[in-house]
């Protein structure tokens, strides 16, 4: 089953007509290695469009979102398991 939730504008809340269109989001996820670990803070990433978005983790929702393409994505991946 996704994980993906469905948002909808705030301007079609409490309104008499709140028929509005909805927008997929993925939910964010991360890094199995920053699980269970004293320090489990990470950069977190999800699908977005034709690339990712990547924020971090400790910030939560107040965390600057980046915008990459696959490429600069993967690119990212794998410098980082170096």
């Amino acid at each position: 089953m996704s994980q993906d939730r469905w948002r909808k504008s705030t301007r079609s809340q409490g309104t008499a007509n709140s028929n509005c269109v909805e927008v997929r989001v993925s939910p964010w996820r991360k890094s199995t290695r920053s699980q269970g670990t004293a320090n489990s803070d990470c950069v977190e990433a999800r699908t977005a469009g034709t690339g990712f978005q990547v924020r971090d983790s400790k910030l939560g929702d107040g965390s600057p979102i980046f915008d990459l393409k696959t490429a600069d994505f993967t690119a990212l991946l794998q410098q980082a398991d170096l």
